[in-house]
């Protein structure tokens, strides 16, 4: 386990404001089968939206996007999301997302680094016990990146994913408060 140390300071992790909704969108629904995706839980069909259904479902829910997804930056140029959801918010049970859109920015740390962040932030804000993400077995990067933070494998449901003729398995990692205090500590 490498730990919170290895944060960099290239990635802004920021709200979304209504005037980065173009490149969002480009990013997201231009293309019917955007590159991200095939990392991105392929298994689970992409939707496209027009640009005016994105802005419009944008505006109609800015508070829960202020509070669940935040705009992944590096050098003012947007290159990815974070996001959270509850998966049971009576028992705070809380999975963390994080998406590269931009292929040039794979496998250069900036997903560790907007991880870290989000989970710091998280940790912060939230009267939470546990961040946890779920992924699937294609996608190592994730799970490396997972690793990085201080994350532990939690669970793995085995081939239950089907994707291009291939069972994966579900991935499940996470890490509880008193791991990242430690972390945060040791610095």
């Amino acid at each position: 386990m490498h730990g919170l140390n290895t944060t960099r300071n290239r990635v802004i992790v920021r709200k979304i404001t209504e005037d980065d909704l173009e490149v969002l969108w480009g990013y997201i629904y231009k293309d019917e089968s955007p590159q991200w995706k095939q990392w991105d839980a392929p298994y689970f069909q992409h939707v496209r939206k027009s640009y005016d259904e994105y802005r419009q479902s944008f505006l109609n829910n800015v508070e829960r996007n202020d509070e669940h997804q935040r705009i992944i930056e590096v050098d003012n140029k947007i290159i990815g999301t974070t996001s959270y959801y509850w998966e049971y918010e009576p028992t705070k049970w809380l999975e963390a997302g994080i998406v590269i859109y931009d292929p040039a920015y794979w496998n250069g740390g900036y997903g560790t680094e907007a991880l870290t962040k989000w989970v710091d932030h998280l940790f912060e804000t939230k009267d939470i016990g546990r961040v946890g993400i779920t992924t699937w077995s294609g996608n190592e990067r994730m799970m490396r990146a997972a690793e990085k933070v201080g994350m532990t494998l939690e669970g793995r449901m085995r081939k239950c994913r089907y994707y291009n003729g291939v069972y994966y398995d579900s991935i499940r990692m996470g890490m509880i408060r008193e791991e990242w205090e430690q972390l945060k500590a040791n610095g």
